[in-house]
């Protein structure tokens, strides 16, 4: 086979599917700058409030409760108030909240624990985070609503 019946067989993406690929290029952009900012005051927490070796880890844990928090608002403020510009939600929600957050090292943080001999300490962890990261995210949107509906006339 010849190189140019080899390119007329080669498989090119339709004009569609190009323009699709190109509206997303926005998104993945701000999900990036979001995550960025998000990782970074992860960080500048977990530096201001080191844990100690074997201790509970009180930076991780407060991030993702507080993170999961402000989702639940900031869900409800989109959804049931605000319509919001196409961009927000990927940018705020995906990308600085799931940068803020960190359940990748919540499960590093149980292992080291376990490790170094804090097996209770790490299964406290364990249970602890993702019931008060669930409740979080429910109380605050709750909360939400109900501010929302009292500030109505």
């Amino acid at each position: 086979m010849t190189a140019p019946e080899a390119e007329s067989l080669r498989v090119r993406p339709s004009p569609a599917r190009r323009s699709a690929r190109r509206a997303q290029v926005p998104v993945v952009a701000v999900v990036a700058l979001g995550g960025a900012l998000g990782a970074t005051a992860r960080y500048a927490l977990t530096l201001w409030w080191p844990t100690q070796p074997g201790g509970f880890p009180w930076a991780t844990f407060v991030t993702n409760v507080v993170g999961c928090a402000v989702i639940g608002v900031f869900m409800v403020i989109i959804t049931d108030v605000w319509a919001a510009h196409r961009l927000v939600r990927p940018f705020f929600g995906t990308g600085v909240l799931g940068g803020y957050t960190t359940f990748s090292t919540y499960t590093v943080d149980i292992q080291k624990l376990a490790d170094s001999g804090h097996p209770a300490t790490g299964l406290a962890y364990l249970a602890a985070t993702p019931v008060a990261a669930l409740a979080a995210v429910w109380l605050a949107s709750v909360a939400a609503r109900r501010v929302l509906t009292w500030r109505q006339p």
